[in-house]
């Protein structure tokens, strides 16, 4: 699960940087997705990376899920008679939430990729226009609204995950909870910052 996140996390990294392009203007985030597609073109073909990305992402994930479930699975076994008085776990709220925080970013992934990949959900909906189609998009604030719950939850997911993957992978990085705590406040903040900007009119 550690590694699984691991790879996820940089990614989302990764995409956070190229979604802040979008301050750049349309030439800057419409170049940089043509710029993805046409790399190592010689090698995979046009989209060839993209597509190598997505099924690592897709393996990552069924890996990052089948985990999950193996974990709860082993929890429930090593205690099969449930508690006469179970007291309060201690640990935040991103610890508890774990699950359903996995469960609420799947979900939004599925509608992510229907709005702003294939295009279906976008209200613009061009190939290729990826400026006109987060503007068209986060000028509804329904679409602000559950962009920022996902983003949220994300962030509560990264918090509680890096400082997990820290001890599974037997880190001891000093101070690991404040270095996750920071890392997912970046990473909210970065993804938010273009939703909330395009809402507001600060982005056009």
């Amino acid at each position: 699960m550690a590694v699984t996140g691991a790879v996820l996390f940089s990614y989302v990294v990764v995409h956070m940087a190229g979604n802040l392009k979008f301050f750049g203007g349309p030439d800057s985030i419409n170049g940089y997705g043509v710029f993805l597609r046409e790399f190592l073109t010689p090698v995979l073909g046009y989209g060839g990376l993209v597509w190598v990305v997505r099924v690592v992402l897709l393996l990552a994930v069924v890996l990052h899920g089948t985990a999950a479930v193996q974990l709860a699975r082993r929890a429930r076994k090593a205690r099969p008679v449930g508690y006469a008085k179970r007291p309060r776990v201690q640990g935040g709220y991103a610890a508890r939430t774990m699950r359903w925080g996995g469960v609420i970013l799947a979900l939004f992934v599925v509608y992510h990729l229907l709005d702003l990949t294939a295009g279906v959900l976008n209200p613009h909906g061009v190939d290729g226009d990826i400026h006109a189609n987060v503007v068209a998009d986060f000028q509804h604030w329904y679409v602000v609204l559950a962009y920022t719950l996902a983003v949220v939850a994300l962030g509560f997911h990264l918090r509680h995950g890096l400082w997990s993957a820290v001890r599974s992978l037997g880190g001891t990085v000093r101070n690991a909870q404040t270095v996750a705590l920071v890392l997912a406040v970046v990473v909210t903040v970065g993804f938010l910052a273009v939703p909330f900007s395009v809402f507001f009119g600060f982005v056009r």
